[in-house]
């Protein structure tokens, strides 16, 4: 099977595999015990979190460890209001976020908070403008991801922050995309929380880091938790995250290069689908785009039939984000750029990683010529 979902889901480095088997081994014992087992353990943790730390150019204290990108999420929203007096319950999220934020904004709105919905430009960027106009004084939180996980859109973090700061509110961003495949130093620099995930940079499933670069000026919403600053409850799992940490560091050494052969390998895909006529779109900024995530529609086609066919052709692709899939619902991202239902069922997503090859596309444009329409 050629592997082609690589927002979904990434296969574990074969060095942070060997990393959390050796820990799992040796620094078996929980961090927060006073013996010498668990002061091993501690060390690692800290020698982890230093690391990561220096990743994104912040103190290690401001790191909390999570179960993933989605408990990363709720923590900072719910840290955030904690922050907040009760008389700023506004909220402003992109209509694009992950189901994660979705879901539980949803449920912050059933229970009195008011939520404005940020509108995006064509391209998938939010509306600069409507931001201006909707914030206040009222405003607790605003949400914007860095980078779209349907189509790859890069947000305007710096420019969001500026507004942002001059209402007193905070700012938290979803980098689950975005982290070890574009620089974050300067992200982390600007806003107040932001969310990664270890199962995106070929790290292991179910560890996750929420940052807080200025955690000390922040209350936790549940009170006496020990663990994590106090932030986040439960035994820490201490071989993940040192296997993350791992996969990171690993993966954010190449990162230029890697963004530019991805590069490479993307706009070879788009030539030669031009050149085999297929009657294809791709949903793109073209000036604000990670090139590892293509989305493309096809005339007269449902992206979930191509998705199949290309699945008996040995390719794993997707038609959004992998917490969407099984809902009937057109991808949220392509309603929100102004498709219309049609076009948004005829999306289909394609992400690349280090195993993709040159070779790889060019089959994959071959099966794509014999399933879709021809112009």
């Amino acid at each position: 099977m050629i592997y082609l979902d690589y927002a979904a889901s990434t296969p574990m480095d074969n060095e942070a595999l060997d990393v959390f088997v050796e820990a799992s081994r040796k620094f078996f014992g929980n961090a927060s015990s006073l013996h010498d087992i668990g002061s091993d353990a501690a060390r690692l943790l800290d020698m982890s979190r230093q690391q990561l730390a220096e990743m994104l150019d912040i103190k290690k204290e401001g790191i909390v460890f999570t179960s993933g990108g989605s408990e990363s999420n709720m923590i900072a929203i719910d840290t955030f209001i904690a922050s907040k007096p009760a008389w700023q319950n506004h909220l402003i999220v992109s209509q694009t976020e992950h189901a994660s934020i979705a879901n539980y904004v949803s449920k912050l709105a059933n229970n009195g908070f008011d939520v404005t919905y940020l509108r995006h430009l064509k391209d998938g960027r939010v509306d600069i403008e409507h931001l201006q106009d909707c914030i206040s004084g009222r405003t607790c939180l605003v949400i914007v991801q860095h980078v779209n996980s349907e189509i790859g859109v890069i947000q305007p973090i710096e420019q969001i922050s500026k507004i942002v700061r001059e209402h007193d509110a905070f700012l938290h961003v979803d980098c689950v995309q975005s982290f070890a495949k574009l620089p974050l130093e300067k992200i982390s620099a600007v806003c107040d929380g932001l969310a990664i995930s270890s199962h995106k940079v070929y790290g292991p499933k179910g560890i996750g880091a929420v940052i807080f670069p200025g955690i000390h000026h922040l209350k936790s919403s549940i009170p006496n938790i020990t663990h994590e600053h106090g932030f986040r409850a439960g035994t820490v799992n201490v071989p993940g995250i040192a296997s993350f940490v791992t996969a990171a560091k690993k993966l954010a050494k190449t990162m230029e290069d890697e963004r530019n052969r991805i590069f490479q390998i993307r706009q070879q895909l788009i030539r030669l689908l031009e050149e085999k006529k297929v009657d294809f779109q791709v949903i793109e900024a073209s000036n604000q785009q990670l090139p590892h995530i293509l989305a493309l529609t096809f005339s007269g086609l449902q992206g979930q039939y191509i998705m199949l066919e290309l699945n008996q052709q040995g390719f794993a692709v997707s038609t959004g984000s992998a917490c969407q899939i099984g809902k009937q619902n057109p991808s949220k991202t392509m309603i929100a750029i102004g498709k219309s239902e049609e076009e948004a069922h005829q999306f289909v997503r394609l992400s690349f990683g280090k195993n993709t090859t040159v070779d790889d596309i060019r089959i994959l444009a071959d099966c794509l010529a014999g399933i879709a329409v021809i112009r």
